[in-house]
Order: structure tokens, then C-alpha cells, then sequence
């Protein structure tokens, strides 16, 4: 799926016209403003074992406690499910100093097989989730200093057409389940890109009052408390959900292009 274009890469090899050398694009972009000079390559697409290009769901999170990283694992679950498509996570980089979130009792994130997103590595996916705990109703700065580094692909207006959705983690129920994700949509709005909430397509799950449960239609959710709650099966059930819905969004756009 492109991401302005909505068009979908080839099955082979593709060139790719109108590219600088180190580019990391995997689509042509049809917005691109013509060049004077041209340069032609071609970049090898992810294939599955029947040659057919797999579309991937980038899951972007920061997760401090682990709270958001549940829902992410989830998340990446229900993309998972859908034939092919693949969730893919990624970790923002952390903007505190180590003697601070020391203090904070944050645990080590080294080890656990999740890499490090840059900017330019959103051109890559075919869908993103993008998942952070909130900060007074508002996304946190480790989150927003990532969006903030997004300059260049806004200014061309690279992530144009991408579908995104967002997940959250809260302290309290009136936390900012929605406000959040709500105060977020601003961010999508800048680069063009689509913004895929789950309405109330979980179902009876969404009328559930029998239990604290984070979520929202904006999308899953996690209540935190001071720290100790972890999600629940009912919290984790509605983020493998939203992973699912993503996905075949992502895939049905794919396969009307």
C-alpha cells in the first residue's frame, strides 16, 4: 500500500524512479516533486513462502512500566492472525537519563528483542499503532519527541494516505483513555495519514460493566493504577482485537489498489 498514492508494490523486484541513493522507501512516492535527474534501482519486497508481498503493521510504543508493552504484544497477536499480514514492534527512544528513571524504578528494556525505530523506518510499514501511556490527557514526551523527529517525512508528506491507530495506558478511569488517543489525532492530521479508530466493532465486549477495563473506541487500553495493575484478559482480548481490525483495514486497502 502506498502512502499517498495508495498503491500497492509489486510482487518482483520494483524500480524505483526519482529515489536518492540511501532512501529507505520501499514504494515509488507519487507526491514526490519531479527531480531534474533521476536515479533507477530496485529494492527487494518482502515475500511470503508463496511469493505474494506480505504487508506490514508497524507497532511503535513507549512503554515505561510494561503497561503499554502488554497491549502491544497483543496488538502484534491479532495483526499476526491475519494471512498475510505481519505486526512488527518497535520501541521509541527513551528521553530520560538513566539516574532518572533509576529513581523512577523503571526496569531495563535491553534484551527483550524489540529494536529502536527512527523516523524514516515509517515509510517501510503498511499500517502503524502507535502506543503511549498518557501524560495529564496528553500522549508522553518520549512519545511526542518521535513525532516531533518526523519533520522531513512531513514536509514531503511521506506517511500521506497511512492508516495509523493509537492504544494507551492510564492511571486512573478518568486518566485519558480517549483523551490521549484524542489529543494524538493532531499528529496523524499534520502527515496526511488516516486515522482507524475501533468504533464499537468489538462488539458486546465494548458494554462490559462488570469490571474495570481499559479501552475505548479510540482503541485498547490499559489501566495501570499505581503501577502494580497489570492489564486484565478482557484489556488484552480488546487490544489483540484492534490488531486484528488494523490489519484487515491495512489488507483491504491493499487489495483495492
Amino acid at each position: 500500500m502506498g502512502k499517498g498514492s495508495g498503491c500497492i508494490p509489486s510482487k518482483k523486484k520494483i524500480p524505483v524512479n526519482d529515489a536518492e541513493e540511501n532512501e529507505p522507501l520501499s514504494v515509488v512516492e507519487s507526491h514526490e516533486v519531479p527531480k531534474t535527474e533521476t536515479t533507477s534501482r530496485t529494492i527487494d519486497v518482502a515475500t511470503t513462502s508463496e511469493g505474494v508481498k506480505k504487508l506490514k503493521v508497524y507497532i511503535v510504543f513507549y512503554s515505561m512500566y510494561g503497561h503499554v508493552e502488554s497491549l502491544a504484544r497483543s496488538l502484534k497477536k491479532g495483526v499476526d492472525s491475519v494471512d498475510g499480514v505481519e505486526g512488527v514492534l518497535y520501541r521509541v527512544v527513551e528521553t530520560l537519563p538513566k539516574d532518572v528513571l533509576e529513581l523512577m524504578k523503571a526496569p531495563e528494556k535491553v534484551g527483550d528483542g524489540v529494536p529502536l525505530i527512527s523516523a524514516e523506518n515509517l515509510v517501510e510499514a503498511d499500517g502503524l499503532l502507535f502506543g503511549f501511556p498518557t501524560r495529564y490527557g496528553s500522549m508522553a514526551a518520549q512519545m511526542k519527541a518521535f513525532f516531533d523527529s518526523t519533520g522531513q517525512l512531513w514536509r514531503e508528506q511521506k506517511l500521506a494516505g497511512l492508516p495509523a491507530g493509537f492504544f494507551v495506558s492510564t492511571g486512573t478511569q478518568g486518566g485519558g483513555q480517549e483523551t490521549t488517543a484524542w489529543t494524538a489525532i493532531t499528529q496523524l492530521v499534520h502527515h496526511g495519514m488516516l486515522y482507524v479508530p475501533i468504533g464499537y466493532t468489538f462488539g458486546a465486549g465494548m458494554f462490559e460493566m462488570d469490571s474495570i477495563r481499559g479501552g475505548s473506541p479510540y482503541g485498547a487500553g490499559v489501566f495501570a493504577g499505581d503501577g502494580s495493575r497489570q492489564a486484565t484478559e478482557a484489556e488484552l482480548a480488546l487490544a489483540e482485537y484492534q490488531g486484528r481490525y488494523m490489519a484487515n483495514i491495512v489488507k483491504k486497502l491493499g487489495q483495492k489498489s
